[in-house]
């Protein structure tokens, strides 16, 4: 048999104490949030102006990379009605365009040493 001294038992906490610990931690965190946010001062309400009707923007032309992913997934999902495939150009345009981010990896110009940090091997 093992024995223990009593004092270093007493001072460790076990793995049930340690769950029980996180788990009443996470179920308090969203109540101390909200206790927070509720003694913020309250704003004062400014007057909401009426609002001016906005023309609507007129719908660009989707761009030739959108063009090219829609005819490739046209070509490789034969299923898809004409509705659908227009959702996806919509969705693929608006990915393309977003924050400049395919302009942005574009600009980067990798030398011929460039590699990932790991290769994949299978043997």
């Amino acid at each position: 048999m093992k024995s223990k001294d009593k004092s270093s038992t007493d001072k460790q906490t076990s793995r049930r104490q340690f769950a029980k610990s996180v788990a009443s931690t996470l179920l308090a965190a969203p109540l101390a949030v909200s206790l927070a946010k509720g003694q913020t001062p309250a704003k004062p309400k400014e007057p909401i102006a009426p609002p001016n009707p906005q023309p609507s923007p007129t719908p660009q032309k989707p761009s030739a990379l959108a063009e090219a992913y829609t005819e490739v997934a046209r070509l490789r999902f034969e299923h898809l009605t004409p509705e659908q495939l227009e959702q996806i150009k919509k969705r693929i345009d608006g990915y393309v365009r977003k924050d400049g981010t395919t302009d942005r990896l574009r600009a980067v110009k990798l030398k011929n040493g460039d590699e990932p940090d790991f290769t994949f091997s299978a043997g």
